[in-house]
Parts: structure tokens; C-alpha cells; sequence
């Protein structure tokens, strides 16, 4: 079994975890009606990916 021969510093082993932070989501425009979204995935304001109607998306009437 591995023992670490000497004890980390925390400046040390918090250094080293510097680039451990989560990053923010990318988020693509939909290309049917630019809305935010992840990419490669159908669209869920209009149902589209790859400009076509995958989905059919039911509209709330106010």
C-alpha cells in the first residue's frame, strides 16, 4: 500500500486543487428560435434539433 513519506502542506494540496471548481454551463442558442439552451439537445421551447421538428411542444395559454 502506497504512504506518502512526508505530510502535504494545505497551501500545497489546495494548490494543487485550484483547477477542481466547477465551470459554468455553455449554453447554445437554438437555432429555430434562438433560445438558450445546451447544445446537442432537442430544443425545449420548440422541439427542434437540426432543424427539424423532433417534438411537438405543447403551448400554455395564458
Amino acid at each position: 500500500m502506497a504512504v506518502p513519506r512526508n505530510r502535504l502542506s494545505n497551501a500545497r494540496k489546495n494548490s494543487r486543487r485550484a483547477h477542481h471548481a466547477k465551470k459554468p454551463r455553455f449554453l447554445a442558442k437554438c437555432t429555430n428560435c434562438s433560445a438558450p439552451g445546451l447544445p446537442h439537445r432537442i430544443c425545449a421551447s420548440c422541439g427542434y434539433y437540426g432543424g427539424k421538428q423532433i417534438i411537438a411542444v405543447q403551448e400554455e395559454n395564458a
